[in-house]
């Protein structure tokens, strides 16, 4: 195996304080995101979504953001999914986004609820035809013989459908309201700059710097 010990980097781009950072958590993740996206990194939405099973496992997986407000962090998967299914007995979940040319970490923690029916068939109907037949196709997370399981029931369902395919009653949205975030930005000698901020009983933000 290679040697990868010795690899490592100087993180020298930015600094985060407290002077300069917003009061509140959101308006600093949408500044983050949006200097994301205008520096056009590869999926700026991309997100590690961490959730636990009834026995105590973690696991995480990778999900795209679709909405971030007021409300929370929104995306959208399969409700029969092992991620699904983990959400149901503990609706706790923890998110991540890593913006590595940026040399950002963003964490988000709280608790998670389905989006409306409404709301997930508005964004089902902007999805490519190819996507809305794939979340027919796909048993997600289940044990399958080979692809061509997928593919022929991708056809199957292009054939029933046609070129509109209704939203499956198993698909749709999860929004994560968040109680706490924190950001990190790489600094030089490993001395990184953390910020923490979590909600208070009377839905304020309490903002602290975290030892790196």
């Amino acid at each position: 195996m290679t040697d990868i010990a010795h690899l490592r980097k100087s993180y020298e781009r930015a600094e985060l304080d407290e002077t300069r950072s917003a009061s509140a958590p959101l308006q600093q993740f949408e500044r983050w995101l949006h200097e994301a996206i205008t520096a056009e990194l590869p999926e700026p939405t991309a997100m590690t979504l961490a959730t636990v099973g009834a026995d105590g496992r973690p696991s995480t997986r990778v999900v795209l953001l679709k909405r971030a407000d007021a409300r929370g962090f929104v995306w959208y998967t399969n409700y029969e999914s092992r991620k699904a299914q983990e959400l149901a007995v503990n609706p706790q979940a923890a998110l991540q986004f890593h913006w590595v040319e940026l040399e950002r970490v963003v964490r988000v923690e709280g608790r998670v609820e389905k989006t409306s029916g409404e709301e997930s068939d508005a964004y089902y109907q902007t999805r490519p035809l190819d996507s809305r037949i794939g979340a027919w196709a796909s048993p997600q997370s289940r044990v399958i013989p080979s692809r061509v399981v997928l593919v022929t029931e991708a056809a199957l369902i292009g054939a029933k459908f046609l070129l509109n395919p209704p939203r499956p009653p198993h698909w749709g949205g999860y929004l994560l309201v968040a109680d706490r975030f924190e950001f990190w930005q790489g600094r030089r000698s490993r001395l990184h700059d953390r910020l923490r901020y979590a909600r208070q009983p009377d839905g304020s933000w309490l903002r602290q710097r975290l030892a790196p």
